[in-house]
């Protein structure tokens, strides 16, 4: 469910640090699994979304899913790729947005996708294209529980930072060559593997939901200074254990 609407004031500053995140990607060594989820995160809460979802394209050109805020935000761009149908792809095919005011207008264009995002919960949806040029890499998507489409504020916005996230990942050293485009774009889309593996092994330990899993080793690697793949690699071949992870979240009546 969407949460209450930002006020102007926390809008620019959320906005604010959105650029100054993505402005980090500039730089030699980020962590790409790191800033695309940062990028959803932010999207949601600018636009009061309520789901979002990232995808891009790896060296074979078929899509995978790199980024979401939920569970079911998750479900619904896996199921697009199984299904071959639905906005995100659409958005990546002709390398423009899709907006979708009413899904319930589309189940005949999306057959399986439209009414499965409807029993989800979900009312609208809009896919933006993380596009350089004319190379599209991904696609940028919001799913929201109320009808309409985003007024040309929010449509200008979602659009910089899926831009600027995607000049982060095609920036001239990687343009330069395309095998490192493409080396770049691989190591995060089985860095991805790796963090979902992580997160079963935290999940199971903990007994917590995927999404506090996730929580919980990103902010391990945060507080560490440590790359998020790292992490989860670490995590998975019993070079960390998940207490490392888990003990730091209990409060002092848990100790």
């Amino acid at each position: 469910m969407s949460g209450a609407a930002l006020t102007r004031t926390e809008r620019e500053s959320r906005l604010l640090h959105a650029f100054v995140e993505l402005a980090d990607t500039l730089v030699d060594d980020y962590d790409v699994v790191d800033v695309l989820h940062g990028l959803v995160e932010h999207c949601v809460h600018l636009l009061n979304a309520t789901a979002g979802g990232l995808m891009l394209s790896d060296q074979r050109g078929g899509l995978r899913v790199m980024a979401y805020s939920s569970a079911k935000a998750q479900m619904l761009e896996l199921f697009q790729l199984q299904a071959s149908e639905g906005p995100c792809l659409d958005c990546v095919r002709s390398g423009e947005a899709v907006l979708v005011a009413d899904l319930s207008t589309k189940i005949q264009r999306w057959p399986r996708f439209a009414p499965l995002a409807i029993s989800e919960g979900f009312a609208s949806v809009h896919a933006v294209p993380m596009r350089l040029r004319r190379e599209t890499i991904g696609t940028l998507n919001l799913f929201r529980c109320e009808t309409g489409l985003l007024n040309e504020e929010d449509l200008l916005l979602v659009r910089a930072l899926a831009d600027t996230a995607t000049i982060g990942i095609l920036q001239e050293r990687a343009i330069r060559r395309s095998e490192v485009v493409t080396e770049q774009l691989q190591t995060a889309l089985n860095s991805r593997v790796v963090i979902e593996q992580a997160k079963g092994v935290l999940a199971f330990a903990g007994n917590l939901e995927m999404e506090q899993a996730f929580h919980a080793l990103r902010s391990y690697a945060r507080n560490n200074g440590r790359r998020l793949a790292e992490v989860a690699r670490e995590l998975v071949v019993g070079e960390l254990r998940p207490q490392d992870l888990l003990v730091p979240r209990l409060g002092p009546a848990d100790v």
